[in-house]
């Protein structure tokens, strides 16, 4: 069905026709389907907000779920919606004029965070905390005027790969983007469908499509930032063992609580031995002073 051209939604509308991309293409939308089957993000009758920044990862975010949608697999009503950080030099019309040619329902705002970030951020600090949180509030708001009932990110395997390792080498902490989240208000979640996709394909895939890929000016533009660090860990990693990346992501999917040190996720001081095969000789453990 996925080869069927007459058949297509716009957004797929020029795609090649060579055997690699339409492997490509069903592997991403198997991937996001069962990300979203597996993570139990639909609810029927709802709205997403879909957030589209103009890279890679969101253009092929926009691009599977209509196209899971116009298959009847996603039983949700999709609004795009870019925000527009008053980066100098950002090419406005650009995604305006891409998504009105492909009939996709999107509203455009404009919120000058970029000023903020650049005034409040000390020189040699970089930008990406504040200006994350910045652009998730303003998001909210939007999706919550929209009458949205979840804002739908385009982080994908590699970025939540990277988080784990951000969170363990610098925030001494077992954690990442987990693919359904709740906000802390209670009203939005938080949704990353492509959560099983490989950063790679990706790019292969909005390369391939020659979407009109907007760069970020902004924190793209910092050297020595935490994240590039540990993504060039990771690639070397990659390229010493390949699909270590994949083998990392599995690891996130199979966590044994008994096996960490956390005793608030696992009671340690409650296990106990079966005394009725042992005995129950010992005398009690004293009690620290």
């Amino acid at each position: 069905m996925l080869d069927d051209d007459e058949d297509i939604h716009p957004l797929f509308a020029g795609a090649p026709s060579g055997t690699a991309f339409r492997k490509l293409r069903k592997r991403l939308v198997r991937q996001t389907r069962e990300a979203i089957e597996q993570y139990g993000m639909i609810e029927r009758g709802a709205r997403w907000l879909v957030c589209l920044s103009g890279g890679k990862d969101s253009y092929t975010l926009l691009a599977v779920l209509h196209e899971l949608q116009w298959r009847g697999l996603l039983p949700v009503d999709l609004l795009a919606c870019n925000l527009d950080q008053g980066q100098p030099g950002f090419p406005a019309t650009v995604l305006p004029e891409f998504l009105r040619a492909r009939g996709v329902a999107h509203r455009i705002e404009y919120q000058d965070t970029y000023s903020i970030v650049t005034a409040k951020v000390p020189a040699g600090r970089t930008f990406c905390a504040l200006c994350s949180r910045l652009r998730r509030g303003n998001l909210y708001r939007i999706a919550r005027e929209e009458g949205c009932s979840a804002v739908v990110l385009g982080h994908h395997r590699d970025d939540i790969l990277e988080t784990f390792f951000m969170n363990l080498f610098h925030g001494g902490r077992l954690a990442t983007m987990p693919p359904k989240l709740l906000n802390e208000e209670g009203d939005l979640f938080v949704l990353r469908p492509l959560a099983h996709v490989a950063e790679t394909d990706c790019e292969r895939f909005a390369r391939a499509m020659n979407y009109p890929i907007i760069p970020c000016d902004l924190c793209g533009s910092q050297d020595g930032l935490q994240r590039q660090q540990i993504k060039r860990l990771l690639d070397g990693w990659e390229s010493h063992s390949p699909g270590r990346r994949q083998v990392m992501f599995r690891a996130l999917m199979n966590a044994r609580p008994s096996h960490l040190l956390d005793p608030d996720l696992f009671d340690f001081s409650g296990l106990a031995r079966k005394m009725e095969q042992i005995g129950n000789n010992f005398p009690e453990i004293p009690l620290a002073r």
